[in-house]
């Protein structure tokens, strides 16, 4: 029996890097995004010095491992063979529920995640122990640390309100100062603002980096006898005063003998010690459990006591971790921060949310965005009315950004936000932590980073009245989402707890194999999910003449073409095997074609603003072209959807005939359009006048399938649903047809104009 409690111990050991890998995913949102975001340094410098800020934060990691052995139970009221259940439990359920938020593309919290596993599994082990000694059940207040969790989970709230509001506050007024020509400022108030911002980010990474040193306990001379430590909680004043000046001197050296960019500078400080402190804070909730475990087992087998009579008030005190530890979970850190595409989904949700341009929005609104915004709405005209129309005035124009959104919107790798707000969402979320930190207050780095991020949108005006709703809803979701971690963690780590305890070895066995089928099945999702979707996206127009428009247009014609031409393929494929999965993938590659699409029309405003020639002509060309493509993509939407529900539903299958007909029109207006996409790369008019000529011959062709269905509908056909199918496909199919053949004329039609 007792190599089972080593075994356990190997496996959460396992574990530990599984949930290292998949939380680091989640989390790398925290600290990317601002400088990803502004695109103000290279991407590769990023992840430099964002691998470095983890190596140096894991190392700093080892005073921080106390919530796990103590934080949220009382160990000294449970035996070693049910506080090793315990963390069994809270391993198998974070990391399910990290993998299921990162396959989401949802960044969650993982310090709410582990303190809830923690606590749930701790509160039904107290409920087992309890009925078996037929107790009282008010006694579990004796096995949790209720004030110790009460005080988490209100920090943790507490932090959400903050940095939302504060974010809010100091984006609007600096954004109010220094506007969006911050670049072109004084030189002085570049420095001031540099100092402010270093200093700032300076003091944090000595809070959470140099605190978690052996050094920092000890005395020096220098300092008067006083240690780092004390310095840092009873200097403040003086602290950040010192700090200030001297950033403020660095800084002005930087800009007038360096030519330095301050904000670049502000942005790469403040990545690493992002990273440094996500590290720092974080690792406890990634290995602090299976260290706690190992700890345990140490423990217990030096006593030699039986594992059910061994009380755990060992874990109490507190026990410094393996440097060697710290190390390679460093490693396996920096690893995943290069390698998790998981953790480039979940940041593209903050940065939609965040981002100052128009974009495709990721969320639908629902009645709660739509009465929030509705309410600041009222509020705002409110205010307005109180407010002077000179100050008015004179707010708008310090907020004034549209040349720049213009220009951004037309770019093709234009940042999400400016540099000033990624250096506010970097120095503000800097000074919450470490304010927190310094009062010892518990709080989570995601909520107070993405809701600094949420703040400084809000209060840079990303939310404009035509996104608003879609933004807010975005981030209600996400909100959303931590609390259902929250519910989630508790109720499922009780539950898996409870199995274990009534199950033993067999139902560890059971449920890790199913948690490690379940993360397995949503890898390949997440993997099928990016390789069955076609990625040859759509361009948008950045010319400002006809012959430019024309030309860009010619290039998204050629991908439509192909692209419908492949899905109209896979449909084929799809009903001639009767096969659901393959007309499944048919849908998300037309929803993909559709939404690019849908893009380019959104798109419309922006370039019509970007023409610089007075003639209509090449609006007038591009916006037809745009309507055009969409009848396409309706057309094909339509038939995809009704073959996909008629295979769905399991209707009967298209007879062979049909099969051969379907197969037949899309090779041969396939084949044409091949000579039609030809004709487009070496604008040729003779090859595509050859195939506008062609048009009655194949619509001859087109025809004769539909007066053949007509028949074999009166003589043979005995199935509605296959009848209304098929002729659905045939009569859309031909307006497909008719659609790209009038793309074709109006190129040509321009072709000539420009000719003449």
């Amino acid at each position: 029996m007792d190599n089972i409690y080593l075994i356990l111990v190997s496996v959460l050991a396992v574990l530990a890097i599984g949930d290292l890998i998949v939380g680091v995913s989640n989390d790398a949102v925290n600290f990317l995004n601002s400088a990803v975001g502004s695109k103000a340094i290279p991407f590769k410098t990023i992840m430099i010095l964002a691998s470095l800020g983890v190596a140096a934060g894991a190392l700093f990691s080892s005073g921080l491992m106390e919530v796990a052995r103590k934080g949220i139970f009382n160990p000294g009221e449970f035996y070693f063979d049910e506080i090793i259940l315990i963390f069994t439990a809270v391993m198998l359920t974070d990391i399910l529920l990290l993998d299921f938020f990162n396959t989401l593309g949802m960044p969650t919290s993982t310090t709410v995640s582990i303190v809830f596993t923690l606590l749930g599994a701790a509160v039904f082990m107290s409920i087992i122990k309890i009925s078996e000694s037929s107790g009282d059940f008010g006694d579990i207040v004796n096995y949790i640390n209720t004030k110790k969790a009460i005080q988490i989970i209100s920090g943790i709230l507490l932090s959400v309100v903050v940095a939302l509001t504060v974010g809010a506050i100091v984006q609007w007024f600096s954004r109010l100062f220094l506007t969006y020509e911050f670049e072109k400022k004084a030189m002085w108030v570049s420095a001031l603002f540099g100092g402010i911002a270093l200093s700032a980010i300076t003091y944090f990474i000595l809070m959470k980096g140099i605190k978690g040193t052996p050094f920092a306990n000890v005395k020096y001379d220098l300092l008067g006898g006083m240690k780092i430590k004390d310095l840092l909680e009873k200097e403040v004043f003086k602290v950040v005063l010192a700090n200030f000046l001297v950033w403020f001197g660095v800084s002005f050296a930087l800009i007038k003998f360096v030519k330095a960019n301050i904000y670049k500078v502000i942005i790469g400080t403040g990545t690493f010690a992002l990273a440094l402190a996500f590290a720092g804070n974080d690792l406890v909730n990634f290995i602090g459990v299976p260290i706690a475990a190992y700890q345990s087992y140490e423990a217990w087998v030096a006593s030699g006591v039986a594992a059910t009579d061994f009380s755990m008030g060992v874990l109490s005190s507190k026990v410094p971790t393996p440097t060697l530890l710290l190390i390679l979970s460093g490693g396996v850190m920096v690893l995943t921060l290069w390698l998790s595409t998981k953790a480039k989904k979940v940041m593209k949700t903050e940065l939609d949310l965040s981002d100052q341009n128009s974009i495709k929005e990721r969320f639908q609104p629902n009645f709660l965005s739509k009465g929030i915004v509705k309410t600041f709405q009222v509020i705002g005209t409110g205010i307005n009315a109180i407010l002077p129309a000179s100050v008015i005035e004179k707010i708008d124009t310090q907020f004034s950004n549209t040349e720049l959104v213009i220009k951004n919107q037309n770019a093709k790798d234009a940042p999400s936000f400016d540099m000033l707000r990624a250096c506010i969402n970097l120095v503000v979320a800097s000074i919450l932590i470490s304010v927190a930190t310094s009062y010892k207050l518990p709080l989570s780095t995601t909520y107070v980073t993405f809701m600094v991020a949420m703040g400084t949108s809000l209060a840079d005006r990303a939310w404009q009245r035509d996104s608003a709703v879609y933004r807010v809803a975005g981030m209600i979701n996400v909100i959303g989402g931590w609390f259902l971690t929250a519910l989630t963690a508790f109720i499922v780590s009780g539950i898996i707890v409870t199995l274990i305890k009534l199950g033993g070895p067999q139902a560890i066995a059971i449920i890790l194999f199913i948690i490690l089928l379940i993360i397995g099945k949503n890898y390949v999702k997440h993997k099928n999910d990016n390789a069955d979707l076609d990625f040859d996206g759509l361009v948008k127009s950045e010319s400002n003449s006809i012959k430019g428009v024309m030309e860009e247009s010619t290039k998204n014609v050629i991908k439509v073409f192909k692209r419908v031409d492949k899905i109209y393929a896979i449909l084929s494929d799809g009903l001639a095997k009767h096969d659901q999965k393959t007309l499944k993938k048919a849908k998300k590659n037309i929803s993909r074609l559709t939404d690019d699409v849908e893009q380019l029309r959104e798109n419309v405003f922006y370039f019509i603003k970007n023409l610089e020639e007075s003639s209509l002509s090449a609006s007038n060309f591009y916006i037809v072209i745009l309507s055009l493509m969409q009848d396409i993509t309706d057309d094909l939407s339509y038939i995809v959807k009704k073959s996909y529900k008629h295979v769905n539903n399991d209707h009967s299958k298209l007879k062979l005939s049909q099969v051969r007909d379907l197969q037949n029109v899309n090779e041969l207006t396939n084949s044409i359009f091949e000579e039609a996409m030809e004709a487009y790369s070496n604008n040729s008019v003779a090859k595509i006048n050859l195939v506008l000529e062609n048009r009655e011959t194949i619509l001859k062709q087109l025809n004769e399938k539909i007066n053949n269905q007509i028949e074999l509908t009166r003589n043979e056909e005995t199935s509605p649903k296959n009848t209304t199918l098929y002729f659905n496909i045939l009569l859309k199919s031909k307006d497909l047809y008719l659609n790209k053949l009038n793309i074709m004329e109006t190129f040509l039609d321009n072709i000539r104009k420009i000719e003449s």
